[in-house]
């Protein structure tokens, strides 16, 4: 008589899901969202295409006749100097992205760790916080950007020359966190009395590792999506910056093409002002949509 062995079967992989995974499947059913988030990796990949020096990297050439009209040989016409606009629309990406980018992590790294300070430690350095975003907030968002730009234009930072584009990271990402701060705050303050965090503190782990490695996870798509909504945001202000004369000026922009194309038309010229509202209006479009799909996938509240 043999005795009877039982094997060890494991689950099954689809027993149960991570958060980041369910939310993948369920992003993946709005066919829209999954539209617009190929239109936003376009821009992306051109944008790095512009960087790497593989797209538009003779821009200044002179293509065709001054103010030549929009063409199958050149969709978006020439300017007065005969470069082509569409190629000028193009690498006005890379500038456009790589602000709203670097802007976004400047903003992420003030903002979340001092809203998780905040909401963690409270007391007077809670106060502390709480006072100086609420300072803040109290000036006009765009006034305190042009005021930094201004400030920033022309120093040194660490033995480093701010140039225009320099000065608008900055700028923004020194501006930008209150909103995030806040955000991190509430949501730690939540956090902190819960059961993993309790558990965390009594086995000995100290107040930073319980915010970092325990506390911050669980709030890490609070933060995806602010970053992908206020990327928005960011390229419009590098836009109104660039356009007032506080952006990129060696290179091409939307808020430069924006700038040139105001004395153009009212000559009749008016392919290069709907090359970069063109620009503009798609990865505008195309972040928000995916944005939005990117909160209700996050949402536990509407997890079927």
């Amino acid at each position: 008589m043999t005795a009877a062995t039982t094997e060890f079967v494991p689950p099954s992989a689809s027993a149960g899901r991570s958060l980041w995974y369910d939310a993948w499947l369920r992003f993946k059913r709005n066919k829209l969202a999954m539209v617009m988030l190929g239109v936003v990796l376009l821009y992306v990949a051109v944008g790095i295409g512009v960087a790497a020096g593989w797209l538009t990297a003779d821009w200044k050439e002179s293509v065709g006749p001054s103010y030549a009209a929009p063409s199958w040989e050149h969709p978006f016409g020439t300017d007065i100097f005969g470069q082509s606009v569409f190629r000028k629309m193009i690498y006005g990406t890379k500038i456009s992205l790589s602000v709203a980018f670097f802007a976004s992590l400047l903003s992420i790294g003030i903002g979340v760790p001092m809203g998780a300070a905040a909401g963690f430690f409270r007391g007077v350095v809670d106060e502390v916080i709480v006072w100086l975003y609420s300072t803040l907030s109290s000036i006009p968002g765009l006034l305190l950007i042009l005021a930094f730009a201004y400030a920033l234009q022309g120093t040194s930072l660490f033995g480093f020359k701010l140039t225009g584009i320099t000065s608008v990271y900055l700028a923004l990402g020194l501006t930008s966190w209150v909103g995030l701060c806040r955000l991190i705050r509430g949501e730690v303050i939540k956090h902190k009395d819960r059961d993993y965090v309790t558990a965390a503190t009594a086995y000995g782990a100290s107040k930073t590792r319980v915010i970092f490695r325990h506390v911050i996870p669980n709030v890490t798509h609070l933060i995806l999506i602010d970053f992908s909504l206020r990327f928005v945001g960011f390229i419009h202000a590098e836009v109104i910056l660039s356009f007032l004369g506080l952006g990129a000026k060696s290179e091409p922009s939307w808020g430069v093409m924006i700038d040139d194309a105001r004395l153009e038309l009212s000559r009749g010229y008016w392919w290069q002002m709907a090359a970069a509202t063109l620009a503009i209006f798609g990865i505008s479009l195309a972040l928000n949509i995916a944005g939005d799909a990117l909160r209700d996938a996050l949402d536990p509240k509407i997890r079927t």
